[in-house]
C-alpha cells in the first residue's frame, strides 16, 4: 500500500518545479556537435584563403626533415605498429585538415596599430573569410579574437567585433563555425556587456537570437576567486545562459599575474592546475566546453625533436585531464599535436571499444559499467571519430555500433523529449 497522497506528491512537484527549471535551463548537457582538438592563433592581417593549406604543407615538410612522421610517433612513446597507424593517419589530417580551428587574433599576437589600420584590417580579414569559406578554404572553425574590456581598450575591441561581423554578415551567411572570443575576463560584468554587444549585433544584422555565442578565456586570478571570495567563472553560464561556448585557459597571462616566473610558467604548473579544475567544475553538465593554453616552446631550429617532447606530453597531459583542446601557434606544432592526440584515442580504442560493446549487448565482463560510464566511454570513441584518429569502420567492428547509435550513447539527452 501507498503511503504518501496525490497532495503529497504535488506538493514535492511544486517545491522541485525551480530545480527542474534550472536542471533544463543551467545544464543541459554537451550539444553533440563536434569540438576541435586545437586552436591555432595568428595575428589577424596575415591569413589569406591559402593559410591553412600553407600550413599543413609546412607541417609535412618539417616532419620530413627530422625523419618523418612515425619517428615523430616514436620520439613521443609510440610502439612500432602504433606510431606507423598514427603516422598514417597524421599525414592524410595535415593533408586535408591540417587546422580544425583558427583565430585571427587583434588582441596580443596583433599589438597597436593605430585605430585607421585596425579598422581596415578588421574589414580585411572578414572578407578573406568569406572568401576563404566561399572556396571551401576554411577551417571548420574560424573567428577572432579582439581586444579586453579593460578600460583602455574597451571602445577598440568593441569596433573591431563590430566590423567583423558586419562585414561578415554583408557578406552573406555567417559560416557555420563562427568563434569569437573575449580575452583576459576579471569579471561577470564583463561577460555581461559582451552579451549585450552580440545581441545588439543580432538585432541590427537581424540575426536569429543566440546566434553569436562566444568564448572566454581565462586568464586572470580574480576569475577564479573574485573580490568577494566566491567564484565568478562558475557564474558565467548562469548570468548568460546559452551564449558562452568555451573556456579557454590563457597560460601565461594567468601564470604572470600570480608572480610565476618567466621560466616556470607552464601548461602543468600547479597553479594552471588548480585554475583549470575550478573551470571544470564551474561548467560541468552546462555544455560549456574547455580549452587548455599553449607552450610558447617552439619546434624550430636546433630544438625541433625537444620541442615536440615536451608539446606531445603537454598534450597528451590535458587529454588526460580531461582537457580535449588546446592552443597552438606555429606550423611545426602540428606534427606534435596530431601525433599525440592519435595516438591517445587510438591506444584507447580497444578497452574503451570492448566495454562498450558489453555494456549495449549487456555481456558480462571484468568491468561493470553503468550508464554514466558508458556515455565517457563513447564520447571518448566519438570524440577519436570526429578528429580523424579512429574510422567508423573500426568502431562498427570493436564495439558493434554504427556512428548514430555511439552518437547516441554519447548524448543521450539528445533523443529524449524535455519533460519541462
Amino acid at each position: 500500500m501507498s503511503s504518501l497522497t496525490p497532495a503529497d506528491l504535488a506538493h514535492i512537484e511544486s517545491q522541485l518545479e525551480a530545480t527542474d527549471q534550472l536542471l533544463d535551463r543551467n545544464y543541459p548537457g554537451d550539444d553533440g556537435s563536434r569540438q576541435p582538438i586545437h586552436t591555432v592563433y595568428i595575428p589577424a592581417d596575415r591569413f589569406t584563403p591559402t593559410f591553412v593549406a600553407d600550413w599543413g604543407k609546412q607541417a609535412l615538410t618539417t616532419a620530413e626533415a627530422h625523419g618523418g612522421l612515425e619517428k615523430l610517433g616514436q620520439l613521443l612513446g609510440q610502439e612500432p605498429d602504433l606510431a606507423i597507424a598514427v603516422a598514417e593517419r597524421v599525414a592524410a589530417k595535415l593533408s586535408a585538415e591540417p587546422i580544425e580551428d583558427l583565430r585571427l587574433d587583434f588582441e596580443d599576437g596583433y599589438g597597436d596599430r593605430g585605430d585607421e589600420a585596425e579598422d581596415a584590417d578588421a574589414v580585411a580579414a572578414a572578407q578573406a573569410v568569406a572568401a576563404a569559406v566561399a572556396a571551401g578554404t576554411a577551417p571548420p572553425f574560424i573567428g577572432i579574437r579582439f581586444k579586453c574590456f579593460e578600460a583602455p581598450t574597451r571602445a577598440r575591441g568593441l569596433r573591431t567585433l563590430d566590423l567583423f561581423v558586419s562585414t561578415l554578415a554583408a557578406a552573406g551567411e555567417l559560416p557555420a563555425g563562427l568563434i569569437l572570443t573575449l580575452p583576459k575576463v576579471t569579471t561577470v560584468a564583463q561577460v555581461q556587456a559582451m552579451d549585450f554587444a552580440v545581441s545588439r549585433l543580432e538585432e541590427v544584422l537581424g540575426l536569429p537570437a543566440g546566434r553569436l555565442r562566444f568564448e572566454v578565456q581565462v586568464e586572470t586570478p580574480q576569475l577564479i576567486i573574485g573580490a568577494d571570495g566566491n567564484s565568478p567563472v562558475a557564474q558565467l553560464p548562469h548570468v548568460v545562459p546559452g551564449r558562452i561556448s568555451a573556456l579557454h585557459y590563457g597560460t601565461y597571462d594567468y601564470s604572470a599575474s600570480l608572480g610565476i616566473s618567466a621560466e616556470y610558467q607552464s601548461m602543468e604548473h600547479p597553479v594552471a592546475d588548480f585554475a583549470k579544475q575550478v573551470m571544470q567544475l564551474a561548467v560541468a553538465g552546462t555544455g560549456i566546453r574547455l580549452s587548455d593554453g599553449s607552450t610558447n616552446i617552439i619546434p624550430v631550429g636546433d630544438a625541433v625533436e625537444d620541442a615536440w617532447k615536451l608539446h606531445g606530453r603537454l598534450v597528451r597531459r590535458s587529454l588526460e585531464n580531461g582537457y580535449y583542446q588546446g592552443w597552438d601557434l606555429h606550423a611545426a606544432q602540428l606534427p606534435s599535436r596530431f601525433s599525440a592526440s592519435y595516438a591517445f584515442y587510438r591506444e584507447g580504442l580497444p578497452a574503451a571499444a570492448l566495454r562498450l560493446r558489453n555494456y549495449v549487448e549487456r555481456t558480462e565482463g571484468g568491468v561493470m559499467d553503468e550508464p554514466a560510464t558508458a556515455r565517457a566511454l563513447a564520447g571518448f570513441v566519438l570524440r577519436g571519430v570526429q578528429c580523424g584518429a579512429v574510422g567508423t569502420d573500426e568502431v562498427k567492428a570493436l564495439a558493434g555500433v554504427e556512428l548514430s547509435q555511439l552518437t547516441a550513447l554519447a548524448h543521450p539527452r539528445l533523443a529524449q523529449p524535455t519533460s519541462h
